[in-house]
């Protein structure tokens, strides 16, 4: 049920304390519309310099939406496809760890680039919020994620320094198979992360 299709995000808290990568694959059959939507964004590094607002040990670890989470400013293209809504896809597919379910407001209909990677069972998510891939590889990297230190805020448990991701790519799992390639175009895609950052920081201060 995993689509060929895979991303790898690269992200770090505030501190440098903590530098992890974490996959996940699709589920196209099981969210298409869903799945084209965020495949987008990552192809557009919308989710470069976002973040991690929520860690809720043995729940969730919540990405922030785009619009509102990153620190670099977003070129025209970025902002309209992270503006967009995406249809509420529910499925039979069960909220367990590992899962990435869209976030939303109150409106099934209201999902935009906010999504949650499960770090527990949920059952009572199912069927109200979509599913559109699972975490492939870096289960202890959402292990480490729940042993950061949070703090309450209403009805959130959030981390008490920013997660933030500094680069994301996708490959496909059929012709993607040296390494090496990979580290190198992790390398540049995390200097490219840091040059925006840099130059937002110069020019927006």
């Amino acid at each position: 049920m995993v689509s060929r299709w895979h991303d790898m995000w690269d992200f770090e808290n505030h501190k440098n304390e903590m530098r992890k990568d974490i996959e996940f694959g699709f589920y196209p059959t099981v969210a298409p519309q869903t799945v084209d939507h965020i495949f987008k964004l990552v192809r557009l590094g919308c989710y470069n310099t976002n973040h991690f607002f929520r860690v809720d040990k043995g729940f969730v670890a919540q990405v922030a939406d785009v619009g509102g989470g990153r620190t670099a400013p977003m070129n025209e293209e970025q902002r309209v496809e992270a503006e967009k809504k995406v249809v509420g896809e529910f499925s039979d597919v069960k909220h367990v760890r590992g899962i990435l379910s869209m976030g939303r407001y109150s409106d099934p209909n209201s999902a935009q680039s906010s999504f949650s990677m499960l770090l527990g069972d949920a059952p009572h998510l199912d069927g109200q919020y979509a599913i559109f891939g699972r975490v492939t590889k870096g289960d202890e990297t959402l292990t480490k994620l729940e042993q950061l230190p949070t703090r309450r805020e209403g009805i959130f448990v959030m981390p008490t320094e920013r997660i933030t991701i500094v680069s994301s790519y996708y490959y496909d799992t059929k012709t993607e198979t040296c390494e090496e390639e990979k580290s190198v175009l992790k390398r540049r895609l995390s200097a490219s992360a840091v040059e925006i950052e840099r130059q937002r920081m110069r020019c927006f201060p």
